[in-house]
């Protein structure tokens, strides 16, 4: 039989919360019934657009061993099954989390960054779920209730633990790592997002390092040499507990260094140094960025005592996951074309990467390269220069056509020529039709844009008026997370 999650002592300890009733054995944790699974614990969260009490009886319908309601609202579910009636229904939750860290013998990761905390995460759980119990942030789920939600799910008999941190504004991290609590922190890069609020890309490096406050003693902090910020993320990590900094990049300081990446339009081979040592692997995920980063996985293998070389074998299973990169050949076997679908988000550095992995692509000939692109959004002022300043990346990556939705990417329709550009429309919802019309057998098209343009519309109407033949490598298979932060 399979051991549950919580007993019903132990949340009752851990929250301080009024049981009542009967439920079933806890094996999970849930805050969305269409989610929810038989046995999951579910929190009535009272989110900005809806109220989980909302849902608590059809949460109970569905078999969920029991609710966290409020107090005062509780004799509205005590007819349907068990309730824990808590005078807040999030901090028990943070409560639970906090217990879940406690249990928790093995290490503790910690992933944050402007771009590449979701595909370092993944790139972490393939390569330590083949050496131990794994357990890692569902999609993105990486803000103030994603990481207590992730916590509290995490399994009694974990060997190892990652969670991915996000933050859109200054002080979001903080309280997060401090749940958190790694004994390995990592930071990706520090890029230029989420500018309208902050004051510079200095204050997001600034931001960024929060991770270090929550560090274990004697933790290991991992951080990109070749960043602009080093410096100034090596000081941040300095002042916290850490116990050692590791860095990794391709400069020759690096203490894991790629000195060969070549970049394919499926994959990456590397070279890496790794303390010293010479490492040679492959990274099935395509992208430059893709493969840097997969020496910060080798150095927070390396932190926990896990076989690195094990690890660097794994990354060949490397897939990006669905919204990051995933490709899907469509149309039927006699006419196909390749879709990148990088819907799920976009800033000026991943764009970039994204348009950098397009150009890779092999096409056969009479094939043309094709890029939707939604706004880049929480630029603030340096919003319309940002996205003008994509043109010369589209220009030199032998882009065919542009299609381009949002008031902020007409700046970068205006500074393309105008025969690079198959269509416009002030939301994505407006060049479904002109999309659809356009692609045909051998294309390749890419598309991305941030949460807010709403991308995933033109994704999602090419798969269903063309059919999806398949995956053109193996691919992930998580859900995107709309409420997760860079």
């Amino acid at each position: 039989m399979t051991a549950s999650l919580w007993s019903t002592e132990e949340v009752v300890a851990a929250t301080d919360a009024i049981c009542t009733g009967n439920g079933s054995s806890i094996q999970g944790v849930s805050i969305d019934t269409r989610s929810l699974q038989p046995g999951d614990l579910f929190f009535a969260i009272e989110g900005e657009a809806r109220d989980g009490h909302d849902f608590a009886q059809a949460a109970l319908a569905k078999g969920a061993a029991g609710a966290f309601v409020l107090r005062s609202r509780a004799d509205e579910f005590q007819e349907f099954g068990r309730i824990f009636a808590v005078a807040d229904v999030m901090q028990a939750m943070r409560d639970l989390a906090f217990a879940a860290r406690n249990r928790i013998t093995g290490p503790v990761i910690a992933v944050t960054g402007s771009v590449g905390k979701t595909g370092t995460k993944e790139a972490l759980r393939l390569a330590l779920s083949r050496q131990g119990a794994t357990h890692a942030s569902v999609a993105s789920y990486n803000n103030h209730w994603g990481v207590p939600l992730t916590l509290a799910r995490t399994p009694r008999d974990s060997a190892f633990a990652i969670y991915e941190i996000g933050m859109n504004h200054p002080g979001e991290i903080l309280p997060l790592t401090k749940l958190v609590r790694p004994n390995v922190a990592i930071i990706t890069t520090v890029a230029p997002v989420h500018l309208e609020f902050f004051r510079s890309v200095a204050d997001i490096a600034d931001a960024k390092a929060e991770i270090f406050t929550g560090l274990e003693p004697g933790g290991i902090a991992i951080l990109p040499r070749d960043c602009l910020h080093f410096e100034r993320l090596k000081l941040h990590a300095a002042g916290s507990q850490a116990g050692r900094v590791i860095s990794f990049g391709e400069g020759a300081e690096a203490d894991i260094r790629a000195e060969t990446i070549i970049a394919g339009s499926e994959a990456s081979d590397v070279v890496a140094s790794v303390f010293g040592r010479k490492i040679r692997y492959r990274v099935g995920s395509p992208g430059r960025h893709v493969a840097l980063n997969s020496l910060a996985v080798l150095a927070a293998v390396a932190a926990t005592g896990a076989d690195v070389d094990a690890a660097a074998a794994a990354m060949i299973d490397l897939t990006p996951p669905t919204g990051r990169g995933e490709r899907l050949l469509l149309g039927s076997r006699d006419s196909s074309f390749l879709l990148v679908d990088e819907s799920y988000n976009a800033n000026p550095a991943s764009m970039r990467a994204a348009l950098s992995n397009l150009a890779m692509v092999d096409i056969p000939k009479g094939g043309r390269k094709i890029a939707v692109l939604g706004d880049m959004g929480e630029l603030g002022p340096t919003g319309p220069k940002l996205h003008e300043e994509l043109a010369k990346v589209i220009l030199d990556s032998g882009v065919d056509q542009v299609f381009a939705a949002g008031s902020l990417m007409k700046n970068l329709v205006e500074a393309l020529p105008s025969s690079l550009i198959g269509g416009y429309g002030e939301t994505s919802a407006q060049l479904i039709d002109q999309v659809n019309a356009f692609v045909r057998a051998d294309d390749a098209i890419m598309i991305k844009g941030s949460l807010s343009t709403r991308m995933g519309l033109v994704v999602a109407s090419l798969k269903e008026r063309h059919g999806v033949l398949g995956a053109s490598a193996a691919q992930g298979s998580e859900k995107p997370n709309p409420a997760s932060k860079g």
